[in-house]
């Protein structure tokens, strides 16, 4: 396709808008089920009046403000990595230029890890709040149906993951244009009460949340932690910028999702002043009884929707993990032709649901699940801010006196969010970060593992071009085709081809050495790909260099090493992988329980075969032993 009709078929800002509103903003937007009612709870001990409703409403349009117009639309969205965003892209900016053993680097790697360990918490307790306090609406109808809750969300959340192998594209596609008719309805809602009390829009001013905070600095300290689930979700609008762009990000958080998330809280907020007794379910108490069994529905759809998006960026960063060396492989599904960001795990995909079962029968209600809900969530928020200051000192060589307040106003911010949340530990915030911590150990273990690995292998490896020399001197029984030998180094042999020589005693007319090399990019331009080294005796040095978000495809690399001069006829080619058989010993490395931890993970993991998706006709596994 021709630059031209690339932009030809290139998506509209309006189209693009209108596409982001579900699958980046679905989270955040279905905030107004949970946020004010838990913000206004009894359990805070702050009684249901004027003052309190004006400062906790002052509080939440702030928290938007500053966190999410300001630090993300504003700030966070700057820091692009060839126009992605996420982790792993403000990771490689961040570490830009630092030597690979470095302790700065490593310190930025670690807390970068930590932020992804903590979304995978994120992704299990999303669903589970998003759907039961959807499905809770019930109660307010009705509350014979009370009992039914907890049975129709499970079922609800059963058929949201069984749908995953579908592709985030078709189940997006089906669902994506009610999410406009969500923002819309909330908006009218919030409109809708607000013309009973106008009065309520003076808690747009600043002075009443600064004024509660300084009433009552203790309970204000501990409301923050469910002030802070108005702004769940908001990672996406950074992590998703690379599918989108910057504008119909912007442009969707300012001119749809903010307006109509003010709109309804504020609605909300009039209802409490008039009835105090509606903060039992004040999101749909505010709807008119004649809607509530619509609206019921439709939140359902819009949480469906916000579970989506928290599920396949577990995909995403699952696929984006494995290609940097911090997961072990596992069968990933492409579920669009066109569109290589979207992906199905598996394993994922129903590990995730099982602990999201785990959450609704062991919480019961989206109350109980509040208090698991925002400590993943902040932490992640707080990592990102560190990378985005290290980044404007780094990359955007920003001045002192242009870092320093900004550092201080984030320190701020996210200090305060964080240690509120961790007020939720005893009560269920312990879940996600128990379950961060296990993902950022599994993490650590595996990347050592593999390191440890390389070492002990290495220590046993033939030098390359020495070998290849007494090849040519002395050359063994040469049979036709090609043999594609996989290896992670450049400068030894791989043990695939030694025991190959060694057990079969012949070498392939011509040996291609493949390494694969992973860069902290998403993506690697055409012309940088793959760089050939003609050896001597009819070897081939073949380095390829891909993007953390490209598929890997021998096929297509080697294809592209024929237009380098390299003869490769597809039914002649043999592929060789080595497969190794891990022990752990007391050898020094790491803790013995940590390497019977890696030897699990290893032999659980995907086949290289499968990974790479050679032809399975055509791939030769030979094995070797490694204590590590």
């Amino acid at each position: 396709m021709t630059p031209a009709s690339e932009q030809e078929h290139r998506p509209s800002a309006t189209a693009l808008t209108i596409a982001a509103l579900g699958v980046v903003f679905g989270d955040i937007g279905t905030s107004p089920l949970y946020a004010l009612k838990e913000g206004m709870s009894p359990a805070h001990g702050i009684p249901i009046s004027q003052a309190s409703v004006y400062g906790v409403l002052s509080l939440i349009v702030w928290t938007l403000t500053l966190v999410v117009s300001f630090k993300y639309a504003f700030l966070v969205m700057r820091a692009d990595n060839q126009g992605e965003g996420g982790m792993l892209s403000i990771m490689s900016l961040a570490s830009k230029g630092l030597p690979a053993d470095s302790k700065r680097r490593l310190a930025i790697v670690s807390l970068c890890l930590v932020g992804a360990s903590l979304f995978y918490g994120d992704s299990v307790v999303t669903p589970a709040i998003s759907v039961i306090s959807a499905v809770e609406g019930l109660e307010v109808i009705s509350p014979a149906f009370a009992h039914y809750v907890l049975p129709i969300a499970l079922v609800i959340l059963f058929v949201l993951f069984l749908a995953q192998k579908l592709g985030t594209g078709r189940v997006g596609k089906f669902f994506g244009p009610i999410t406009i008719v969500w923002f819309l309805a909330l908006a009218i809602v919030g409109i809708y009460q607000i013309a009973k009390n106008p009065a309520v829009l003076a808690a747009l001013s600043p002075t009443y949340a600064l004024g509660f905070i300084i009433t009552d600095p203790v309970k204000s300290f501990v409301l923050l932690g469910s002030v802070f689930l108005a702004v769940t979700g908001v990672e996406a609008l950074y992590a998703d910028m690379g599918h989108f762009g910057r504008p119909p990000l912007r442009m969707g958080w300012f001119f749809v999702v903010f307006p109509a998330l003010v709109l309804n809280y504020f609605g909300q907020g009039a209802l409490l002043l008039a009835d105090p007794s509606a903060i039992k379910n004040p999101f749909f108490l505010a709807v008119p009884e004649w809607g509530r069994i619509p609206m019921v529905i439709l939140a359902t759809i819009a949480t469906v929707i916000a579970s989506q998006a928290t599920i396949s960026g577990a995909f995403s960063l699952t696929a984006q993990a494995m290609k940097l060396g911090y997961c072990p492989r596992m069968r990933v599904y492409y579920t669009s032709a066109t569109e290589k960001g979207q992906v199905y795990v598996p394993f994922i995909n129903w590990s995730v649901f099982v602990l999201v079962v785990i959450l609704v029968l062991v919480f019961k209600t989206s109350s109980n699940l509040a208090a698991a809900y925002g400590i993943a969530v902040a932490g992640t928020m707080a990592v990102t801010s560190i990378m985005l200051v290290i980044v404007a000192v780094r990359v955007w060589k920003w001045k002192p006196y242009a870092y320093v307040p900004l550092m201080a106003l984030l320190l701020v911010i996210d200090s305060g969010f964080l240690s509120s949340n961790l007020l939720k530990i005893p009560d269920g915030g312990w879940f996600p970060a128990l379950l961060g911590f296990i993902i950022y150990l599994l993490l650590v273990t595996w990347k050592t593992g593999r390191r440890l690995v390389a070492m002990r292998l290495a220590e046993e490896s033939l030098p390359l071009i020495p070998f290849i020399e007494s090849v040519a001197l002395a050359p063994p029984h040469r049979v036709m085709g090609t043999a594609v030998f996989m290896t992670t180094t450049t400068n030894t042999l791989p043990h695939a081809l030694l025991h190959n020589l060694k057990h079969n005693q012949v070498l392939h007319e011509q040996v291609i050495l493949l390494t694969i090399k992973t860069e902290e990019v998403p993506r690697v331009p055409a012309d940088q790909r793959v760089v050939v080294d003609l050896l001597d005796a009819g070897f081939v040095q073949v380095i390829a260099h891909v993007g953390y978000q490209e598929d890997i495809d021998v096929e297509g690399l080697l294809r592209s090493c024929v237009m380098k001069g390299i003869e490769i006829e597809p039914m002649l080619t043999s592929y060789f992988l080595s497969r190794e058989n891990i022990i752990a010993t007391n050898l020094p490395g790491m803790a013995l329980w940590r390497e019977y931890l890696f030897v699990w993970m290893y032999k659980n993991g995907a086949r290289a075969s499968d990974f790479f998706r050679l032809p399975t006709n055509r791939v030769v596994e030979l094995g070797s032993q490694v204590e590590i």
